[in-house]
């Protein structure tokens, strides 16, 4: 197995991503990583860690594609960046799967353009797994990739995340949750109004609008809805879970007493802060195209890229892809 990282991608590349890439060697001895960027800086990093030389390479890429770029435009004008030449490589079956903390947008569009989706996915989403009070994870998508969506595209990526969540999460029947402002049905906007009918109509183990507050509680596998609200209900649970263990950490270190009392508990508060941490859950898998691409938090350390480097790994064992292509028929609609 063989996976690829965007060495300069990410708001603290590429040390992250070469250290994250180091940690991830020890996961399973038939892991091979490529490391694609700017090569003296990354072999600059490698020098510093011990590792097995013949289990990663680096392909030198000049350039860098950053958020300020415009993402298809950067794509054609930025040939030797990290991203276009990692989804090249990807492309020509050099790889099994390629990870970046990049921008997003330039991901999206570099593997539309250079990888493409698959045959009958209108549009690819990012899916992105949320912890749930139930210990199991939810699967939100469109969590960042198309702004705008149409009903249609909103049943796709029920049919995917479905697909998904059997394969890999080995759930038989995952329900589907629409993301919307009531739970009664006709709740919404024109989008989720139009979208309610083909969910309910289909074959999925569809169970109704779902609100923002109810995501969270386990009371569904797939929650749906367009990217612009994916994002921002995305951006605010990580807001929430980190305010929340700021302010927790601030109060019980207020007096000798609540010291004590959080040296008893800090087991516990542990275990639930690495359950709500983003660096657990690695990053996104791009749903619909026809290789495996994950994109990682821009703000990812090295426990988020190796962390995303295992989800890589559990996509490529459970065939997701090949899956979703041998399931064709689902996705024309």
């Amino acid at each position: 197995m063989r996976i690829i990282i965007d060495a300069m991608g990410g708001d603290n590349a590429p040390s992250v991503n070469v250290y994250g890439a180091v940690k991830a060697l020890s996961h399973r001895d038939d892991l091979m990583i490529t490391l694609v960027g700017q090569e003296d800086a990354i072999r600059a990093l490698l020098n510093e860690t011990e590792y097995d030389e013949s289990r990663i390479d680096i392909v030198n890429a000049t350039q860098v594609i950053s958020n300020e770029d415009h993402p298809a435009k950067s794509i054609l004008a930025k040939k030797d960046s990290s991203i276009v030449v990692g989804l090249k490589m990807l492309r020509d079956h050099k790889a099994d799967a390629f990870i970046s903390a990049g921008s997003t947008g330039a991901l999206l569009a570099g593997s539309s353009i250079i990888v493409k989706p698959i045959k009958g996915v209108m549009r690819p989403a990012l899916a992105t797994l949320l912890p749930t009070e139930t210990g199991s994870p939810v699967m939100l998508l469109d969590s960042g990739a198309n702004v705008d969506a149409k009903p249609e595209h909103l049943l796709q990526y029920a049919i995917m995340a479905s697909v998904y969540m059997h394969s890999v999460q080995k759930n038989d029947s995952p329900r589907v949750g629409l993301l919307n402002v009531g739970t009664e049905e006709g709740k919404g906007n024109a989008l989720t109004k139009e979208t309610y009918p083909l969910l309910s109509g289909s074959s999925l183990n569809f169970i109704g609008n779902v609100e923002g507050r109810d995501v969270l509680s386990g009371i569904c596998d797939i929650i749906v809805c367009d990217a612009f609200a994916g994002n921002v209900l995305l951006k605010t649970v990580e807001g929430f879970a980190k305010g929340m263990f700021s302010t927790l950490k601030k109060e019980l270190t207020s007096s000798f007493f609540k010291k004590i009392l959080a040296g008893m508990l800090k087991k516990s508060f542990t275990n639930i802060k690495k359950q709500f941490d983003y660096a657990e859950y690695g990053g996104a898998p791009l749903l619909g195209i026809s290789e495996c691409v994950v994109k990682a938090h821009g703000s990812s350390n090295s426990r988020a890229i190796e962390c995303a480097i295992t989800q890589a790994e559990h996509l490529i064992d459970a065939k997701v892809v090949e899956t979703l292509e041998n399931n064709v028929e689902l996705l024309s609609i």
